[in-house]
């Protein structure tokens, strides 16, 4: 008896836990709020008409929030002390274009739905369409999410890739997301419509080893041209376009930029230049088709991480501020 009542608790506990990974689904706001991903959709496009910057923003605020506590929105919480995730020097750059998508969204989406549908959903569709209307895959994306109830600047810290990381530390720190080499590599790509302040890569340009001020797995003439636009002492706000060719695309040049040693950071380079990761590198440089594949399976296994749902979040009215 004690035996059968052990394996039934041992179902039950399966069952609750298979229930929990299970609550994202394509469908979620079926009935709830049908129309969400249109209303998202619509104040997207018009987001993107008015700054393009809307497209790198927002897809970095959305890996930014998922690296930290999860994909739960926490990043988009202020605080009047200034301890907030958001706060972070890791996330001071982080455009206000994609703050301002996901808040202009979550307001629409209220007057249709109110209190249905969360921030962190709200920022996942947005994700999904900024990729599309720059020219990336088209996919489905995966809804269910709660907003996070913690968003602390001190949680930062040791959980978002470093421009100047190796492949080592690159694969460490997406492991620990549950995010393959592949999956890393792929999302990556994201750079082809990214841009950067001079400061996150200017070592390789004026001081990279006592030998060679120059890293000499950057292409002498983009080089040049980078030193042109960040010239030492630049005014720290200056941003240039992480993918010189077509910086308003989404598409594989990004890959076919590493090949020729004109990727911006080192953690860029690095999958080029490390045989471990080359291949991979090579292979979306050459093929479209394969680097879209892997970057839409690897954006929806992001979006899974540190997922909150039931009574683990909570569905906030203003995305900015935790429910009173």
């Amino acid at each position: 008896m004690a035996v059968r009542t052990w394996l039934m608790i041992l179902f039950l506990v399966f069952m609750m836990m298979q229930k929990g990974k299970g609550q994202l689904s394509e469908t979620f706001y079926r009935t709830s709020c049908p129309k969400v991903e249109s209303i998202v959709r619509k104040v997207v496009t018009e987001k993107i008409n008015q700054t393009f910057v809307t497209i790198p923003a927002t897809l970095r605020l959305f890996f930014h929030d998922c690296f930290v506590e999860g994909c739960d929105a926490s990043v988009l919480i202020s605080s009047p002390n200034g301890d907030a995730e958001k706060d972070a020097p890791d996330n001071l750059s982080l455009a206000g274009d994609g703050f301002d998508t996901v808040i202009k969204a979550k307001t629409e989406v209220e007057k249709s739905c109110p209190r249905v549908v969360s921030c962190a959903d709200i920022l996942t569709i947005a994700t999904r369409d900024i990729i599309e209307l720059a020219g990336g895959p088209s996919f489905k994306v995966e809804l269910g999410r709660r907003d996070g109830l913690i968003s602390k600047a001190s949680r930062v810290t040791g959980n978002l890739p470093d421009p100047n990381f190796n492949l080592t530390q690159l694969n460490t720190m997406f492991a620990k997301n549950n995010l393959t080499q592949t999956d890393m590599i792929a999302l990556s790509g994201a750079h082809t419509v990214g841009f950067s302040h001079c400061s996150r890569f200017a070592n390789r340009l004026y001081s990279f080893s006592p030998s060679s001020p120059v890293d000499p797995d950057l292409d002498p003439t983009y080089a040049q041209q980078l030193m042109q636009a960040c010239p030492q002492n630049v005014d720290p706000r200056i941003a240039i376009n992480m993918d010189p060719a077509t910086p308003q695309t989404f598409d594989n040049l990004y890959f076919q930029n590493l090949v020729t040693k004109k990727g911006l950071f080192t953690s860029d380079e690095v999958l080029f230049t490390n045989k471990a990761s080359q291949a991979t590198v090579i292979d979306f440089a050459n093929n479209p088709g394969d680097f879209s594949g892997a970057f839409v399976t690897a954006i929806r296994k992001l979006g899974r991480v540190g997922v909150k749902t039931g009574n683990a979040g909570q569905i906030r009215v203003d995305c900015t501020a935790f429910n009173s």
